[in-house]
């Protein structure tokens, strides 16, 4: 049952010059995308909805691992991390998340993949959100848009 003082849908103020507000919790909302709570893929009028940047809330169980790796990435992007233990692999390199707050940020054409090694929270922001740009994982999940 929904708590109608936290909705979980697109409101429109009663003054209609001012935009539409959303409210919601990241876990239910990232749920409907594979995680993901705004970007292109949103509709139109929804507030969520955008052309310029992409938001995650990815909640990863322990040894949770990105099957196979993004290549040729197009966007730029910033992940931190909530909670847990969460480490990205780069050509060459690895970053460990393991404090909250800790981050790491990538650019375009940097090659990626991901493990959790224990049960973690992070929250990324990719930029731009490009419509069409999506890969289907060979686990059988697929995306909306590419995951990191």
């Amino acid at each position: 049952m929904s708590d109608p003082t936290h909705p979980t849908h697109p409101t429109q103020p009663a003054d209609s010059t001012h935009p539409a507000v959303y409210t919601g919790n990241a876990t239910p909302d990232a749920a409907v995308d594979r995680g993901w709570l705004l970007g292109h893929f949103k509709e139109p009028g929804d507030p969520r909805h955008s052309e310029d940047v992409e938001i995650k809330w990815g909640v990863h169980p322990k040894g949770d691992e990105r099957a196979t790796w993004v290549r040729g990435e197009s966007r730029t992007a910033l992940q931190v991390l909530i909670s847990g233990r969460f480490r990205l692999e780069f050509p060459g390199r690895s970053v460990v998340l393991a404090e909250q707050g800790d981050y790491v940020v990538w650019g375009r054409g940097v090659d990626h993949s991901w493990y959790a090694e224990e049960d973690s929270v992070v929250l990324t922001v990719r930029w731009p959100s490009l419509p069409g740009y999506r890969t289907d994982d060979p686990s059988g999940r697929t995306s909306a848009p590419n995951p990191v």
